[in-house]
């Protein structure tokens, strides 16, 4: 199992198999679970979103730049629709972490994608 896995780390993750608009293939992925969730270790899951380098001028894709905080490669979107809930153990590499700026414009995309 991946340990210390914390809300805002990027993990390279598996989608397969995607079926019509999901994401599907290795793609950079955004822990979106809590913390206090993520430390339960009688719960083995963790919530992720996808990433991918491109989006949709939407209110949920969130646009990012690569930095050497976040381990990112290219110009990339944190796509807010495509939530999933993983085992832990399906988390590969750690890539980096978004900075915090980032992840309160992911947080604004989370509650208007699920109406918080």
């Amino acid at each position: 199992m991946t340990p210390e896995i914390r809300r805002g780390d990027l993990y390279w993750l598996d989608w397969s198999p995607g079926r019509g608009s999901e994401q599907a293939e290795r793609r950079p992925s955004l822990v979106v679970q809590t913390d206090a969730a993520n430390q339960v270790q009688r719960y083995p899951n963790t919530i992720v979103v996808a990433v991918s380098r491109s989006g949709k001028p939407v209110p949920f894709h969130v646009p990012v730049s690569p930095d050497p905080l976040n381990g990112l490669r290219d110009s990339s979107y944190i796509k807010c629709e495509q939530i999933m809930t993983v085992s832990r153990d399906r988390l590969a590499e750690r890539i980096g972490r978004l900075s915090e700026t980032d992840l309160a414009r992911v947080d604004e995309a989370l509650r208007k994608v699920l109406g918080l």
